[in-house]
């Protein structure tokens, strides 16, 4: 039987479970009460609520049963269609008006594919993830002020400096896709708040290189010592920044050449370009030592199924007393090559995968100058090994030292 209750009745009824019928129930206490709507399902019994007596009248109630009753009847779950609706409503409210954390996800999305592994390497959000969004990320963007930016930024603004600019350029971005969608958002704010945060001169302090000259001793020093050290004697020898080097692989070895996946390689044109990097014999004997210890990386990791962490590299220098750090062994490199005058400029240059002539000449000059560098980098052993060998040339052949 349906439609059971009455006004009247639900109004001199004491407090207990009211039935309409055909599955709807008001549980009612004191003045109040709530609507549910019981129903069975894949033989699963299921209750959902419908409101309460304060808001949803006794028919309201009964054409809210009898919708819901119909998807029923159609193999539909009133609760998960429920919940659909619910999480579209509020997508569609998140994208007219979203806070300032779901902007800086739905603008990361649209850029990613262009970020350098697709910006997790570089943890592109994570300036506004650590110190932005906890203070302002659940404000709608159309609230957003020039003082809430220029607060959230004020207590990194001076003691780390280089995070709060890139926090701020983040901003920048993530207001500026904001206007492009239409979003009542201005990325001027950015710029303001920054005037607002006032001036401050950055010192910036280099990376310690261990001089050249004392490359030799601590190349040494490090022989014998484990994975970390022997990660570290092959960033030496390649002149390879640690990332490429602490992710290097088996499988990226051609013969004597190294072939460096463009996701891990920074400063390359485009950034989408693998780098051949020629190995001398000692970094040779280095890849074949370590095969006794790993199928995949050559230099693994402890704590991970991936190649060993920077920290285990800085944690090995520091046992051995050395200030210099291991990005500073390209600087050591780069000094050598110019203070003895061992290669060209264009050669040095592209050994470190940096960029050299301008826009026009890099577009007729696509030599990656390999066989030049492989000379190079023969030199560049036999000064930190203190071995004599001989140099290969460019027709091959082997000449003295």
């Amino acid at each position: 039987m349906r439609n059971k209750l009455t006004a009247v009745a639900i109004k001199n009824t004491g407090d207990g479970k009211l039935q309409d019928g055909a599955g709807l129930y008001l549980i009612k206490k004191a003045d109040n009460g709530r609507w549910i709507f019981r129903y069975q399902l894949n033989k699963r019994r299921r209750e959902m609520g419908l409101g309460s007596l304060d808001t949803v009248s006794l028919a309201a109630a009964r054409k809210s049963r009898d919708k819901w009753a119909a998807m029923v009847s159609q193999g539909v779950d009133p609760i998960d269609e429920k919940r659909r609706i619910e999480d579209e409503a509020e997508k569609e409210r998140s994208f007219s008006n979203p806070t300032f954390s779901q902007l800086t996800q739905i603008v990361f999305e649209a850029k990613k594919a262009g970020l350098r592994r697709e910006g997790i390497a570089g943890r592109w959000t994570s300036p506004l993830d650590v110190h932005i969004i906890p203070l302002i990320g659940q404000k709608a963007v159309s609230d957003i002020t020039v003082l809430h930016l220029k607060d959230a930024l004020a207590p990194i603004w001076k003691k780390k400096h280089v995070t709060a600019q890139k926090a701020l350029n983040r901003i920048r971005i993530v207001l500026r896709g904001g206007k492009r969608m239409g979003l009542n958002c201005d990325p001027d704010m950015a710029d303001t708040a920054e005037y607002l945060l006032g001036e401050h001169i950055h010192v910036s302090e280099p990376i310690k290189a261990t001089p050249w000259q004392e490359i030799p001793e601590l190349f040494k020093a490090l022989e014998g010592r484990g994975v970390a050290a022997a990660c570290l004697q092959f960033m030496i020898l390649t002149a390879v920044r640690s990332n490429g080097c602490r992710g290097a692989q088996f499988s990226e070895i051609e013969g004597d050449t190294w072939i460096v996946p463009a996701d891990r390689m920074k400063g390359r044109v485009g950034k989408t370009h693998d780098f051949a990097v020629p190995l001398n014999q000692p970094a040779l004997l280095i890849v074949e030592k370590m095969a006794t210890f790993s199928e995949v990386f050559i230099f693994p990791g402890t704590a991970t199924k991936n190649g060993i962490s920077d920290t285990a590299l800085a944690k090995t220098l520091n046992v051995l007393g050395e200030a210099g750090r291991p990005h500073g062994f390209r600087t050591s490199f780069r000094t050598w090559v110019q203070d003895n005058e061992t290669a060209t400029y264009d050669v040095a240059e592209t050994a470190l995968a940096h960029r050299t002539g301008n826009a026009i000449e890099r577009s007729y000059a696509r030599s990656d100058l390999l066989d030049q560098r492989r000379i190079l980098m023969e030199k560049w052993a036999r000064f930190v090994t203190g071995e004599s060998a001989a140099i290969v040339d460019l027709q091959g052949r082997a000449t003295k030292p």
